[in-house]
């Protein structure tokens, strides 16, 4: 995943690039610099119109008593989506209005939650982590909550002082 994140380090900011001069090319400099300063603004002005609304239920939820998933959730993807919104590029804004508008938000929820989900589930069966079953409950840091059968790699035994004091 680090790999991947240094990779899109050096590919977004050319691929913007890219595509600034390509519409610079078809619809003029001082166009594209207008386009990419209005983008910007209205960008500005829905996060903050967004982000109001996602703290306010974010309140409601702790108010109530319920579990804020749905609203952390859009919070993060509210932050996300900010962050790209005010780096200046057409591809960013694209990502950027998807993260933030109040009707696609929904769909980026939807693949950020299985994409952690996955992400989860496969860190949760490496070892060292513990072995993730379903229905056993959150792991801790000595493995699932529900007892294991022993494999045949386990050997019982007694560790026995070899230099008593």
């Amino acid at each position: 995943m680090p790999w991947l994140v240094a990779l899109a380090l050096l590919v977004v900011p050319v691929a913007e690039i890219f595509v600034i001069i390509q519409v610079g090319q078809v619809i003029g400099g001082w166009p594209t610099v207008a386009l990419l300063l209005a983008e910007s603004v209205l960008g500005a002005w829905l996060i903050k119109r967004e982000g109001r609304r996602a703290w306010r239920a974010l309140q409601s939820s702790f108010q109530t008593g319920k579990m804020p998933g749905r609203e952390l959730a859009d919070a993060a993807l509210i932050l996300i989506g900010g962050t790209l919104l005010l780096t200046p590029g057409f591809i960013t804004d694209i990502f950027g209005f998807f993260f933030v508008l109040p009707f696609t938000r929904p769909l980026a929820r939807r693949a950020m939650t299985a994409f952690f989900g996955r992400r989860l589930t496969t860190q949760l069966g490496t070892p060292g982590l513990g072995t993730f079953i379903p229905g056993a409950g959150m792991p801790g840091p000595s493995g699932p909550t529900r007892p294991q059968r022993p494999s045949d790699d386990v050997i019982q035994g007694e560790v026995i002082d070899p230099d008593p004091k």
